[in-house]
């Protein structure tokens, strides 16, 4: 195992291609967390990344800055994957800002984007749409309990709008003990999401990106979500949506199989 696999461990799903996809996963979650999705495709060959201090990969340092890390490894795997060629690339939640961020950086290494509710709250709150205020109190809420000790509250208010629909009493031990160590690497993101350190809004960066987009959200989840495409839509050349029926936040999971032949058919078009 070399430096890069150490710094972010993998998973690969072969499905009859050798066509490079990168998967970026998101918080609290692991590069397994594509499984479904991955194996449902064909003709391409799925890589997921564990990000930083989430599942194999090392543990945040508590200091640095994880969305900036996580996208220099991303960039990295890309490189590798790709070898002088763009990449298929698909983020979910963080990790479909990392992925975001990456085609805004390394538009050389994009060949397309799938985005699963990528959640860059900060271009709602830039658009002054209404659905930004109360997202921002209940998030300042989820703060205050880590801040305070009380990760396990933490936790559970963060489910209600951003996990899949089960309550956390009624996750494994394992899965439970997973979570609440890693609960402060929410809000360890906020420079990024809640205030665009990066600049990924800045006039004329999103406008630049020429790769095509798909964007996916579900039918239920919180309307942030609606709210954060709305603010990009217009900004993006090549962007296409997908409302998926039934879905929360969690949809690149729980609808992996409807899901399947909307991405291959995006990943064919490209």
């Amino acid at each position: 195992m070399d430096q890069l696999e150490k710094a972010a461990p993998a998973r690969v799903w072969a499905k009859g291609g050798d066509r490079p996809v990168l998967a970026l996963h998101c918080s609290l979650a692991h590069s397994g967390a594509w499984a479904g999705l991955a194996e449902a495709l064909n003709g391409v060959t799925t890589t997921a990344i564990d990000l930083p201090g989430h599942g194999r990969a090392p543990d945040w340092d508590g200091a640095s800055d994880i969305h900036g890390l996580a996208t220099e490894l991303a960039a990295a795997w890309a490189e590798r994957l790709g070898q002088g060629q763009p990449i298929d690339l698909m983020g979910h939640s963080f990790g479909g800002t990392v992925a975001l961020r990456l085609a805004i950086e390394r538009p050389d290494l994009v060949r397309s984007l799938t985005l699963f509710e990528p959640v860059y709250f900060v271009a709602a709150k830039l658009a002054g749409d209404p659905t930004y205020p109360p997202f921002d109190i209940s998030h300042a809420l989820i703060a205050e309990r880590i801040a305070e000790g009380k990760s396990r509250l933490a936790v559970e208010e963060f489910l209600v709008d951003w996990g899949g629909g089960e309550r956390f009493e009624d996750l494994p031990e394992r899965m439970q003990a997973y979570i609440l160590q890693r609960i402060p690497l929410v809000v360890a993101q906020n420079p990024v999401l809640l205030d665009d350190s990066p600049q990924l809004l800045a006039p004329g960066r999103l406008e630049g990106l020429r790769c095509p987009i798909l964007m996916v959200e579900g039918s239920n989840s919180p309307p942030i979500i609606s709210a954060i495409y709305r603010a990009l839509a217009p900004r993006l050349p090549q962007l296409r949506r997908h409302v998926e029926p039934g879905a929360g936040h969690m949809v690149m999971i729980t609808h992996a199989q409807p899901l399947a032949p909307v991405v291959q058919a995006h990943l064919e078009a490209c």
